[in-house]
């Protein structure tokens, strides 16, 4: 018969929370850490689990009397060791009258409750092929270690489809509330699962064994019982919960006070991976931090790849600009941990290595170094200036200690973005660059031109103009005196195109020995004279070495683009009349004839 879940429970009495399964708990007062057990109905093979302390099991014990004898309870499961739920068991083995009755749990446990020297025999889990089977229904153990304890179990039962979880789903309540409400419930699990839970990769291999069987209901040791489809929620939740508290909590048992250090550590986290800017990481890390202290401003000071030193700073909207090591604190760098501890005065009774520096009209600055964590010596440093000095230095050594590694993240990430950033300049510029001439390459010439066409169509640019060179008689250059000497003729012509050339104009080396100059808002007759400076300044170059007699000129063919023109055809027309310079003589500069239309260049 299905169970109303809905309706009105007295604690002081047994609830039927699924057919023949039965919290048999006591609701604690004045005390947030409930401990539930739970009673499933099976006639003479009927099961407790989880039994409890001796302060409720006398509680338990008279609900459990309620539904059936207790001599009827044949297996007494314990899903891990801790005298919350085990406890009872010495006193439970003297109340016995049955010599099959057996505590069901993994052989981890049992190698610590043999201590108690129990009246009955234990029945494990891991050689039982993680099942018992009962009157009307066949448990299943679902193994889940170090959820806290490294043999901990949960127990799903099939029929009633409640998974008994333990720990696991645990929650710490100042108010009793046997069923969970609404999400609100995980603000109430969140400190349990946080500092009782080793990690989140522990936590959620638990959580992915339990999620496998098709529960309906959760019932947890500790906290509420959870109802489909708001378990699934909150599991999910878990999966995401940064547990092992007390990892960062050196000799600090102040639960809370650790619980808001990992909110502000996970935000921070959240503030590396939602924004890409260091201004913005910057920002964000300034909110989070005002919390614990009285932060004005922060400030980098950092070592990149190349070894220059950084300042990262709000007046450059952290951009970052190179300083000399000379700056202030540059002298920090590069220290190791003993170097740094002797120079910032860190003794025995200052636990965390930040310097603390007084400022004017009682403001102070706190320096944390940030170490490398490979070499272990000071790349960066962080500068947080206070509106006035903190009060309490131990908890400032808490926050500094706690913070430096956040930051230390953000701030290489910084840098290696800002190396990457350059190395994709440097590399964009070699490939738009030709190493030799310093000229464009075709590449750059596709993507920029294709743009100047497009604004003189839209009317919103200048005219284009092509001017193309050939060097006169090259080949016989390479032939002569070899390509070493062909590479410094054209590496000499090349700077003397761009010497000619307006700061606007694009020249680009097109192969070989062939050039050509891009030039906008020039008229017919501009781009003439200019194509004749560069035939001038070519002429007049002097060589060294085995061609120092060497005479160069070029053979020059230019062309005025006509509106919706295509580049090929101006290329085109460019370098029929750069051919006429060469057939009429070389040397010399001869103008394409303009295009009466463009089905007629076409």
């Amino acid at each position: 018969m299905p169970v109303d879940l809905d309706h009105h429970h007295d604690p002081d009495h047994a609830v039927q929370i699924a057919p023949r399964v039965w919290w048999v708990g006591h609701k604690q007062d004045n005390d947030p850490f409930q401990c539930h057990a739970y009673l499933i109905e099976q006639g003479d093979q009927s099961v407790l689990i989880d039994p409890g302390s001796m302060r409720t099991f006398h509680h338990t014990l008279r609900k459990i009397e309620e539904i059936i004898p207790f001599h009827k309870i044949k297996y007494f499961v314990a899903q891990h060791q801790d005298p919350d739920i085990t406890a009872s068991l010495p006193a439970i083995g003297l109340m016995l009258r049955r010599d099959d009755a057996v505590l069901v749990t993994h052989w981890r446990s049992a190698m610590l409750l043999k201590h108690y020297d129990l009246r009955m025999a234990f029945w494990l889990v891991d050689e039982h092929e993680w099942s018992l089977p009962l009157e009307d229904r066949t448990l299943q153990f679902i193994f889940t270690p170090y959820a806290h304890f490294a043999g901990a179990i949960c127990t799903f039962d099939p029929v009633s489809e409640v998974v008994f979880t333990s720990d696991i789903f645990g929650a710490l309540d100042e108010d009793f509330h046997l069923f969970a409400e609404d999400e609100s419930h995980f603000e109430r699990m969140r400190p349990f699962h946080e500092h009782y839970m080793p990690s989140r990769d522990i936590l959620d291999f638990a959580l992915t064994a339990i999620a496998k069987v098709p529960y309906r209901l959760i019932a947890p040791q500790h906290g509420s019982l959870i109802r489909q489809p708001l378990a699934g929620q909150l599991l999910e939740r878990l999966r995401h919960l940064d547990c092992g508290l007390y990892l960062m909590a050196g000799r600090d048992s102040d639960i809370m006070r650790l619980i808001r250090l990992n909110a502000t550590l996970r935000e921070i986290t959240q503030a590396l991976s939602l924004y890409r800017d260091f201004k913005d990481i910057a920002g964000r890390l300034l909110e989070i931090i005002r919390r614990h202290l009285p932060v004005t401003g922060l400030r980098f000071l950092a070592m990149d790849g190349g070894g220059a030193t950084v300042l990262l700073s709000p007046e450059t909207r952290y951009r970052g600009e190179v300083v000399g090591r000379d700056a202030d604190l540059g002298w920090a760098l590069g220290l190791d941990r003993l170097g740094w501890e002797r120079a910032a005065g860190v003794g025995a009774d200052r636990q965390a290595p930040f310097l603390l520096l007084d400022g004017p009209d009682g403001a102070a600055q706190v320096v944390l170094p940030l170490f490398d964590p490979d070499r272990g010596r000071v790349t960066a440093l962080a500068t947080l200036e206070l509106a006035s000095a903190p009060a309490d230095l131990q908890d400032l050594g808490w926050i500094a200690e706690e913070l430096a590694m956040p930051l230390q993240v953000a701030l290489e990430r910084e840098l290696m973005l800002r190396e990457v950033d350059q190395q994709r300049q440097n590399i964009y510029e070699r490939s738009i660059r030709d190493p030799l001439t310093g000229l464009f390459t075709r590449v750059y010439m596709q993507d920029a031109v294709s743009r100047l066409c497009s604004m003189q169509d839209r009317g919103t640019g200048g005219e284009v103009a092509l001017v193309m060179l050939d060097i006169d008689h090259f080949k016989r250059v390479n032939d002569t005196w070899g390509h070493v000497q062909g590479d410094a003729v054209l590496r000499e012509v090349g700077e003397a195109v761009r010497e000619v050339v307006r700061e606007a104009d694009i020249p680009i080396r097109l192969g070989g020995e062939e050039l050509a100059v891009f030039m906008v808002g020039m008229s017919p007759g501009g781009v003439q004279a200019m194509a004749e400076r560069l035939r001038e300044a070519v002429a007049a170059l002097s060589f060294q070495g085995p061609i120092e007699e060497l005479q160069v000129s070029v053979s020059i063919g230019f062309a005025q683009r006509q509106r919706s023109e295509p580049l090929e055809a101006l290329i085109d027309r460019a370098d029929r009349a750069l051919y006429e310079a060469k057939q009429g003589g070389r040397n010399r500069v001869v103008s394409a004839p303009k295009v009466l239309s463009m089905a007629h260049a076409a």
